[in-house]
């Protein structure tokens, strides 16, 4: 059922509620289909394009649309209520623009940004790799400078639309140590790089997530965003708002296990009652829906800091950690909820349960999430 939200403007409830059609029409007749068969739904990405959805918080002077985060994240929202790999897509894609357009020179944004938030271009974020997952700052994948431009060696992983995707923000090793390590803008048709097979993953199983291999693959000197050694620092930035994507998407995952829980404690019944009238169900729903509305009031909270350039650093973390902890419960409860039958694939609960742990694992895990935190809490 459609959330009640308190957004900024009317402009903003339009938009939202054009998403929601755009995702009753678009997504939800096809995602049980392609999450089943693990297909990648082709066409998808350019139909939210072409809508302007995939570029919603970027300035409307490169072609994005100007939107509060705000109001992007409770789009984001929309989408992951119907399919939690698209929109993981979505966040991830607005992710790897956040480098050229935070930190990239005015002549690097004339030159690619039109192009990245057109919506006929769809990036991904290259930071993880095989031993370098939370400690980043242990990457080795190295770029070494040479007459031209740069040549790049080393391996990444975990790479939302790896294989797929038309750019890649790369980090890679420049130096040494946490300062040795630079941002660029790879083309998705590099010479020299190639990818993994798809991973077997528990869920998201629409879009592929792989590993990157670069072997002597050459970039000109432009394709580097911001200065040398200004990696960790670049990277670090866009997370942040990736997090609050990350939250965004879990709590659509819950509220889609929510409505559906709701929905069948309704319909079905035992002794002679709804399911939803014996107390005990009763106050699982309650709780499952006050975990939802608690976990978005933290990811609005926080894009409004991000809105007004306040420090929200600290308060992404919490949203990333309540949103997705909140998810996972929800999602358990609302399988619960469907009892013997939850547990087959005949419902989709049993996927937003799937789904919904990956959250709590990618953008940093919520370990390092309770790590942020608590840095923010001491003080001298």
């Amino acid at each position: 059922m459609p959330v009640d939200r308190l957004l900024p403007s009317d402009d903003a409830v339009d938009l939202v509620a054009l998403t929601r059609d755009i995702a009753d029409k678009v997504l939800e007749p096809i995602v049980d289909e392609h999450e089943k068969a693990e297909t990648y739904p082709a066409g998808v990405f350019a139909q939210l394009g072409a809508a302007g959805l995939l570029s919603l918080p970027q300035p409307e002077e490169w072609g994005g649309g100007g939107q509060p985060y705000e109001v992007y994240l409770q789009v984001l929202e929309e989408i992951a209520a119907r399919w939690a790999a698209v929109a993981v897509a979505v966040s991830v894609h607005s992710l790897s623009s956040h480098p050229l357009l935070a930190f990239g020179t005015d002549e690097q944004k004339q030159r690619w940004l039109p192009g990245m938030l057109s919506g006929e271009q769809i990036g991904a974020y290259s930071l993880s790799e095989p031993q370098a997952g939370s400690d980043a700052a242990a990457l080795q994948c190295k770029a070494t400078k040479s007459d031209d431009g740069y040549v790049l060696n080393g391996s990444k992983s975990w790479i939302t639309h790896g294989g797929r995707a038309d750019f890649y923000t790369l980090f890679a090793r420049t130096g040494e140590g946490s300062r040795g390590i630079s941002c660029f803008l790879v083309p998705g048709d590099l010479a020299g790089l190639s990818f993994g097979k798809p991973e077997e993953k528990m869920g998201l199983h629409a879009v592929p997530t792989t590993s990157a291999f670069y072997d002597q693959a050459r970039i000109e000197a432009d394709r580097l965003i911001g200065a040398e050694g200004q990696g960790l620092q670049i990277a670090f930035s866009a997370l942040d708002s990736g997090r609050l994507g990350i939250a965004a998407v879990a709590v659509g995952v819950a509220q889609a296990a929510l409505d559906e829980a709701t929905r069948y404690a309704n319909e079905r019944t035992t002794f002679g009652r709804k399911i939803i009238d014996h107390q005990g169900l009763g106050f699982l729903l309650a709780d499952m829906a006050a975990a939802v509305a608690s976990a978005r009031a933290t990811y609005v909270d926080a894009a409004r800091r991000r809105d007004l350039g306040r420090p929200y650093s600290q308060q992404a973390s919490v949203a990333k950690l309540v949103a997705t902890d909140a998810a996972m419960k929800v999602t358990t409860d609302a399988v619960q909820v469907f009892g013997g039958v939850g547990y087959t694939r005949d419902f989709r609960v049993e996927r937003y349960m799937r789904e919904a742990k990956i959250t709590q694992i990618f953008e940093g895990t919520n370990q390092i999430q309770r790590l942020v935190i608590a840095r923010g809490l001491t003080t001298g």
